[in-house]
């Protein structure tokens, strides 16, 4: 495999995306090393690259990338993987608010715990978290799956429209138009294969305490909140 290295030590944002775009054109791996939490690293990259962020990102870590392969050995700040069409970004840390803002697909993992409002008017995809979930996660969403292995917080699953939000831990409380079923036991097998392949590697037990956060109604905006459903 093909490898480039760019250090990121005394340069813009708009210097290494530029640097990452022209390498990404003859090279199948780039490492970013001396990130030092920069924002927009990999914003727009559309080819699909393993790109390698050597350290902690900061806001907006590979927004609006197609089909490329982001893994952050560290940290992310907000809006990680925000409007990516296609790809994966990985986090080994934790991260800030809104990861996965209006994805349209591709997976996002996170390892730790994240901040608020996850998945945030997503279209599609999936995004896992390894830890727990702030507030109003799943708000607005409109479709794709949200896997948080820990607890998730207030107003989960807020105004959804669309899409399924599994919990293995505690859910604080629900937001509107949001309502709680069990699983079925094809929906446990497809998490634990899931799972597996991003080194999850959960007791049998584990897959029992999931319950999923699902829209009460498709057309929650209209009527009195007693007529959903």
């Amino acid at each position: 495999m093909q490898e480039f290295k760019i250090n990121a030590q005394n340069i813009t944002p708009r210097e290494l995306n530029r640097s990452i775009k022209k390498a990404a054109q003859n090279n199948e791996r780039i490492i970013i090393e001396n990130p030092n939490a920069m924002h927009y690293i990999a914003a727009g990259l559309i080819k699909p690259v393993d790109l390698v962020i050597d350290g902690s990102a900061g806001y907006f870590a590979g927004t609006m990338i197609h089909g490329a392969h982001v893994h952050i050995n560290g940290n992310a700040g907000w809006f990680a993987a925000d409007n990516m069409t296609k790809g994966e970004v990985i986090i080994d840390g934790s991260a800030g608010d809104g990861v996965g803002q209006g994805i349209y697909g591709g997976t996002v993992v996170v390892r730790k715990d994240v901040g608020s409002r996850t998945g945030e008017i997503m279209k599609n995809g999936t995004i896992i978290v390894g830890g727990n979930s702030g507030f109003m996660s799943g708000l607005f969403m409109m479709g794709g799956q949200i896997i948080v292995l820990g607890d998730i917080s207030d107003d989960a699953g807020e105004s959804i429209i669309r899409g399924t939000i599994y919990v293995g831990g505690k859910i604080k409380s629900l937001g509107k138009n949001a309502m709680v079923e069990e699983l079925e036991n094809n929906e446990r097998e497809e998490l634990k294969e899931l799972l597996e392949i991003y080194d999850f590697n959960l007791k049998k037990e584990d897959y029992q305490n999931f319950r999923k956060i699902v829209p009460r109604s498709a057309r929650p905006f209209y009527g009195k909140e007693t007529e959903e459903g």
